[in-house]
């Protein structure tokens, strides 16, 4: 089984990605938070520390591309291959209003006709693997039984699959009915996403799919870092002191750093037990030193959850 690190906007950073390699490991491939492709626009400053090669040293990372736009995918997908990407991987799968509004990510699902000529031409004229993220439909999962017929059309590096519909959002549960179709039916490799939160999860989808190729996890690692391994207090702190250091460099000012790390412990204060009162002051911090104070006593005082401690 291989396991890749889902894109999650201003969390997933090649900072994030390089501390969580250097740590802890395990995950194949790390996925990019999404580029908006244009005719005529350039990379701005984050697309270009996302994409820098120097950043992405030593690990397998897949730039993701969210347009309708077959020009523009061909453009800008040439453009990151020359940096020496392998992987360019497309978002079908964004369930946000203002992309769907644009008929883009999960939106573009609703258009299979449309749907299929720009699959068509980018895979026709871009001489590069192309791996697709998707949902099952936008507002009815019966909408997958054409889509898978459509992606069965073409060579997809892999397909990753997240059985739930746009409308759901992240709401309800994932939709294994329509996943099941996708494993008997995908001419493609498939990879699962979708609430993949513990170990146990992932050997139940182990068993129930013993053919999956891949795993995509996304706010299941970001809660907790050692899903895919084990974890102790010393290696989450020196995850955080590897995180706040970078942070505090590319920063500009305590209160930017602190956003960075206060999104992150939004997921991480869950690892704690008895941290309530902590999570709250950590949240009110405006300056690193009383931030500091604050983690020196979380990690002093608290225990990581009994599931997640080394025996």
């Amino acid at each position: 089984m291989k396991y890749y690190l889902a894109p999650l906007e201003g969390i997933t950073t090649y900072v994030y990605r390089n501390a969580y390699h250097a740590c802890f490991g395990g995950v194949d491939k790390y996925f990019t938070p999404f580029i908006v492709p244009h005719k005529n626009k350039k990379f701005d400053a984050r697309e270009r520390k996302e994409l820098s090669p120097e950043h992405n040293e030593g690990l397998f990372v897949v730039p993701q591309l969210l347009t309708n736009n077959a020009e523009d995918f061909i453009k800008t997908a040439n453009e990151i291959k020359a940096m020496g990407y392998e992987e360019i991987n497309l978002n079908l799968g964004c369930p946000s209003r203002t992309v769907v509004a644009k008929n883009k990510g999960s939106g573009f699902l609703s258009q299979p006709t449309e749907l299929n000529h720009f699959l068509e031409k980018i895979f026709s004229e871009y001489k590069g693997k192309i791996s697709i993220k998707t949902r099952i439909g936008k507002e009815s999962p019966d909408e997958f039984y054409q889509l898978i017929q459509i992606y069965n059309q073409y060579p997809i590096e892999e397909l990753t699959i997240h059985p739930r519909i746009q409308m759901d959002y992240y709401k309800n549960v994932p939709n294994m009915k329509m996943f099941q179709v996708a494993y008997e039916e995908s001419k493609n490799p498939i990879c699962y996403n979708g609430d993949i939160t513990s170990k146990q999860r992932i050997h139940e989808l182990s068993i129930q799919f013993p053919n999956l190729d891949a795993m995509m996890i996304g706010r299941g690692i970001i809660q907790n870092p050692g899903l895919l391994s084990r974890v102790t207090k010393e290696q989450l702190y020196k995850f955080h002191e590897m995180l706040l250091d970078e942070y505090i460099q590319i920063s500009s000012g305590d209160r930017n750093t602190l956003f960075k790390m206060k999104e992150l412990w939004f997921y991480m204060i869950t690892m704690f037990e008895d941290a309530e009162k902590i999570a709250k002051k950590i949240k009110k911090c405006e300056q690193i030193i009383d931030y500091n104070y604050q983690i020196q006593t979380l990690f002093a005082t608290c225990e990581l959850r009994e599931d997640l401690r080394l025996i």
